[in-house]
Formats: structure tokens, sequence, C-alpha cells
């Protein structure tokens, strides 16, 4: 059995099952402030990006940057939400704007971002973010370009803006195309403009740090990034064939994540071997997470980073496991592409420019939604709907509708993984209780009848 690490929860404590959970979570810190101290030793360009840009850009280029949306979760994690709710007010902004994109923006609001408590301690998140020089985001929210806008403004920063585009086909069997056949799965004017969009960005990129692009390194990158995501699809289908499932989500998602804002690195294919290995390791002994398993969860949503120790509240009550996430999943199905070395640039086009419809756009999420309910033997699915993140939103009636249309109960819920003043543990435990003893226990015993 691997050795159990303990943190504390907004709420209640959390049990951490995984060595490569724990292996993630240091790297990632150790990174950070490695990073920022370059960013500060050598003065060089430093850049915030939105989740959907192309960090593989400014991997191969070695122009440091950080991921929004990972610094949200930092920000969530480390109790800022409500400072910076509060300083948003204080500057003339709705408190509760999209606030899993905003966490940055409040940030750059902070007077003590980068000073100490009389303890020595860091007042800022990890002693808050270096100062970007460039601020990059995508237009595929109404908001977004408006609030990379303002961090660019408030840091004296630039700001760079790159097209999203529509989709004018829907294959539903999308997650069947990805990796070998993304000339089939897209229209390619789509592709031939996404490509066209890197080039633009690699000038600016190449102008504003004087840094140039070697493809061949871009190529290498996108290599470690298919070596990663085909581990993490053999981790997902190792633990959907898993009766009892070996992990939960509790593990999953944090070392997949963090793993993902590393993709394109030799650690981060390295880190992916290793959750592989230890997680086979456990099937091949016949551990389980939770022992007692009987009912299988999907978490719908971005992850609850703020009370991490609420996926397990079911496990001893119930036997319930929550036991799917998208993150893991997504990082099987999206990311690959294979042939890297024949286009590398079109290769990484094709990866980036289908991720919001995947994630984001009926019938494209829930019909993947219902094919991988169907491939875990879901039980019981609960999903958390943000109520001021309208991308997020991602047509929640019709993936509510397609999976109880496909026989698996839906418990949908307004939260955010972030702002704790739309979070509240006892009552969203009650909610999952009702659920299960009314929906998911119910539902299964009748299709067990039915057998």
């Amino acid at each position: 059995m691997p050795e159990e690490k303990k943190a504390t929860g907004s709420k209640s404590s959390v049990v951490k099952k995984l060595k490569a959970t724990a292996a993630a979570g240091a790297y990632q810190k150790q990174w950070f402030f490695d990073m920022k101290a370059r960013v500060e030793r050598e003065g060089c360009d430093f850049a915030i990006l939105n989740a959907d840009v192309p960090m593989e850009i400014f991997r191969a280029m070695d122009i440091p940057f950080v991921v929004n949306q990972w610094w949200a979760a930092i920000c969530g994690a480390k109790r800022m939400t409500r400072k910076y709710a509060q300083l948003m007010t204080d500057n003339g902004y709705r408190n509760d704007l999209n606030s899993y994109d905003a966490q940055a923006l409040a940030e750059s609001f902070d007077p003590d971002d980068h000073k100490l408590d009389e303890e020595g301690k860091p007042l800022g998140p990890w002693g808050g973010l270096p100062k970007p020089t460039i601020s990059i985001t995508r237009l595929t929210g109404d908001c977004q370009s408006k609030i990379f806008g303002l961090i660019a403004q408030n840091y004296g920063a630039d700001l760079y803006v790159m097209e999203n585009t529509v989709a004018r086909k829907t294959p539903l069997n999308w997650y069947e195309l990805t990796a070998d056949r993304w000339e089939e799965l897209y229209d390619k004017d789509r592709i031939d403009l996404a490509v066209e969009e890197l080039k633009a960005l690699i000038n600016y990129l190449e102008m504003k740090t004087g840094k140039m692009m070697d493809m061949n390194k871009l190529q290498h990158v996108m290599d470690l990034i298919n070596e990663q995501e085909g581990y993490y699809k053999k981790i997902r289908d190792m633990i959907a064939a898993s009766h009892p499932v070996p992990v939960t989500v509790v593990d999953t998602i944090n070392a997949v994540m963090q793993a993902q804002w590393q993709r394109g690195t030799e650690w981060a294919a390295a880190h992916a071997k290793s959750l592989y290995e230890e997680i086979k390791e456990l099937i091949d002994k016949g551990e389980a997470a939770v022992p007692n398993e009987k009912y299988r969860l999907m978490w719908l949503g971005r992850g609850m980073w703020q009370d991490f120790g609420f996926y397990q509240r079911f496990e001893q009550k119930y036997g319930a496991v929550f036991m799917w996430s998208m993150y893991l999943a997504m990082g099987a199905d999206a990311y690959i592409r294979n042939h890297v070395e024949e286009d590398p640039l079109r290769a990484l086009a094709a990866r980036f420019i289908g991720m919001e419809d995947f994630l984001h756009m009926p019938p494209w999420n829930s019909e993947w939604f219902v094919q991988q309910a169907k491939q875990n033997d879901i039980d019981g699915v609960v999903y958390m709907i943000p109520e001021n993140d309208m991308q997020a939103v991602e047509g929640s009636y019709f993936i509510k509708n397609r999976l109880e249309e496909a026989g698996f109960p839906v418990l949908a819920f307004h939260a955010d993984p972030v702002n704790p003043r739309k979070w509240n543990a006892e009552t969203m435990t009650n909610l999952v209780d009702e659920f299960i003893e009314n929906r998911v226990i119910p539902n299964k015993e009748a299709k067990e009848a039915k057998k």
C-alpha cells in the first residue's frame, strides 16, 4: 500500500495516496520559485497565458510563463479569493466577475502582493506573480479579452489576442479522430487559419523577446507531450476497467494537472510514466481506493480546488467513489497528435483549436461524457456549473439531458471552484447525500434487477 499523506482542506482533511501526486505538487511549487527567481534575476520577459493559448510555443522558445487558470487554482488553495473579491469591488468591478479567470487581475490591484507579514511569510500566494510583460488570450469568452487587457494595463505589459474559430461540422466521435485524423476532424480552412495565427504569434515573440523559434525544439516538445498523454490514456483505460478502482479523483486531478502545465518537458513525460507505473502496481496487487466500493461517480466541471476533501465525504458512508474527472480523460483523448514530424505547427494548430469544442460545446462534450460514463461504468454524475463563467456553463442543459437520456442520473448545482462565497460544504454534502440515496442507489438497483 502506498504511503498516505494528509493535507488540510478548507472544510475537512483530504487523503492523497499516490507518491506521484505529492511529487507533482512539490515539483510545481519549486518550478514556480525557480522561474520567478530567473525572471527577477535576468529581467527577461514573462507571460501570463489563458489555458487555451498554445504554451508549446513558449516552451520551445524558452520564454517563462504561467497559465492563468492554474494560478487561479493556487489563489483558491491559498485562500486569497475573499481578499481578491474585495479588491475587485474596491476598484469598481463586480466581485464575482468570472472569478476563475480574474484572480490574476484581482492580484494586480493588491498593494501587499509581494510583501511579508510580521513572521516573514509572504502575503501574496507563493509571494505573488512576477510582473508580466506579455498578456495573451484567445477570443473564446465574452470577457476574457477585457480581463487580459486589464492585466496588461495594470502591469504595463503587452496584450496579444488570438482568434478563435467555430466548427462547421460536428463529428460526435471526435475522440477517435484527434490523434491521427485531424484533417478529417476539422475544416481545412480552420486549421490553415490556426497555423497562420501560430506563425504570427511566433513572429511577435521573436520581435518582443529576441529569442528565435527552432522547429526541431518544437517537434521535441510535441513528441514529449505525446509520450505524456499516451501514459494518461493508459491510466484512464486501466482505471475504467478496474473494479474496484485503485485511485480517486483526489489523486488523479492533482497529479495530472500539475504535470499538464509542464507538458512538453522531460520531467512531465517521466512523471506521467511514474504515475502509470504506480497505479498499475496498485491494480496488480488488487488494491482498492475505497474497499467497500458500490457506486462510481463522475465529476463534471473544474476541480473543487478550495475543498478537495469534498470528494471523499461519501466513501465510507455509501461506498461512493469519485473516480472520473475531465482532467485525466481530456489528456487521454484530446492532446495526442501523431506524425508531428510532418508539420509540427499544423499538428499544434490541430491540438488547440478544438479544445473549447470538446469541453464547452454540445454535442461535442455531451456525447463524449456519455461515452466516458459508459466506459467507466458510472452510476451517477455530479455536475458543478459556475454561475459567473458563461463559457464554462458549456450547454449544461443539454449535457444533463443527454446523460439522463442515456440512463445516468445527474445532480447539477451552481458553485465556484475558487470562490468560497459560492461554496457551502454542508449544503453541498447534503445535496450529494440526497442524490445518492434517492437517485443513484435506486437507479442502480433497477438496472441490476433487469439483468
